[in-house]
């Protein structure tokens, strides 16, 4: 591991709620809930005066109102979202040699080389969240490290409108006693499996060891044991590869099937356009339909050649629907692409030349 690397993760603070707070004055310092007001819908964000209820992000918003009568929901609107965060970008490009995006609200600097100029990557750190709160009026929180996965973790230690620091020194003390569940990738289910073996902490997965957390946790084992050891090779990457591109939508009612065949189309257009947009096409379609009861199934169909036309798009989901009883109710539909491409055609501008070749 390179020991002159220095990483910061820098994530804004309640991002969609701070950005509303800025745009409308009228709601700082209130609890705010951003979220489409529906019977289905569920929290995009909320203010740090809504969490105090236990309001957050994907909670039902049914859930939420209860939690918070006096919450204000506001639609989200991420047009604005983007044009902020391209804001925050223009001021990370002063500091970092690369910059990684994971979300309009936060990303991975790599700052090496500012870190010399400046002194330390902590001054780095610093001046990126003076220069946001100057510019933009909004704050966000800094984590800063010798790598990814300690950066990110570090940046939540100190929320809101702080900055927290593990150096290579410190790593070893900091480990010891952070729960495993904190870790990305350790979600409740591989959580619980690890608890069955006391092992509740980065500490006591460093001294069970590597073939005993493979045991547990097969391949993903030995991920997590070079994590808990502090060890993380990866490079801040400017560009990162989709994988799929989907939609979905999840509906005010449950419906039947008639009534959902008259949904298909829309939705598989929604998709070839997003598509479009990005200059896509790929191999794989995948389908998710959820029921009533929450069941959820999912069915993908592949071949080599992209799918790439509305029409191939409707085939495969109506093909679906048709093998379902007839008497289902369903409450979510959602279609994606991946093993994505940029065709050449697309690349040349010349959309119709690919959506009407016959295949």
């Amino acid at each position: 591991m390179d020991p002159h690397r220095r990483i910061l993760h820098v994530d804004m603070d309640a991002f969609y709620a701070s950005v509303e707070a800025l745009d409308h004055p009228e709601y700082r310092g209130k609890p705010l809930i951003v979220a489409y007001d529906g019977p289905r819908s569920v929290v995009c964000a909320a203010s740090y005066e809504a969490r105090k209820f236990g309001v957050r992000s994907a909670l039902p918003l049914a859930r939420a109102k209860k939690l918070c009568p006096q919450g204000i929901v506001i639609a989200p609107r991420f047009e604005r979202y983007r044009e902020i965060s391209d804001q925050i970008h223009q001021v990370f490009r002063r500091y970092a040699d690369r910059i990684e995006p994971l979300a309009l609200d936060e990303a991975w600097l790599d700052v090496s080389t500012r870190a010399k100029e400046m002194g330390s990557a902590t001054a780095v750190a610093q001046a990126i969240r003076h220069e946001i709160r100057e510019k933009l009026s909004l704050t966000c929180s800094a984590g800063v490290s010798y790598c990814k996965f300690l950066a990110k973790i570090a940046s939540d230690q100190n929320k809101p409108d702080g900055i927290f620091v593990i150096p290579p020194s410190k790593a070893e003390e900091f480990l010891q006693s952070l729960p495993l569940s904190k870790i990305p990738g350790v979600g409740p289910r591989a959580s619980e499996k690890l608890k069955d073996y006391d092992l509740i902490t980065a500490g006591d997965a460093r001294r069970a060891g590597v073939q005993k957390l493979r045991g547990i946790l097969g391949s993903w084992g030995a991920e997590l044991y070079q994590r808990c050891m502090g060890e993380d090779e990866r490079e801040v990457a400017p560009y990162r590869e989709r994988k799929s591109i989907s939609v979905e939508h999840t509906y005010a009612e449950d419906l039947s099937l008639n009534e959902l065949a008259l949904r298909v189309d829309p939705l598989c257009q929604e998709l070839e356009e997003r598509l479009r947009k990005k200059k896509l096409v790929g191999t794989t379609l995948c389908a998710k339909i959820r029921f009533g009861d929450f069941r959820t199934i999912s069915r993908s169909l592949s071949r080599d050649v992209p799918f790439e036309s509305v029409r191939e798009f409707v085939a495969f989901l109506k093909g679906i629907l048709a093998d379902l009883p007839t008497d289902s109710r369903i409450r979510l539909m959602g279609l994606g692409v991946s093993h994505l491409q940029k065709p050449f055609a697309w690349v040349q501008g010349d959309l119709r030349a690919i959506k009407n070749r016959k295949i």
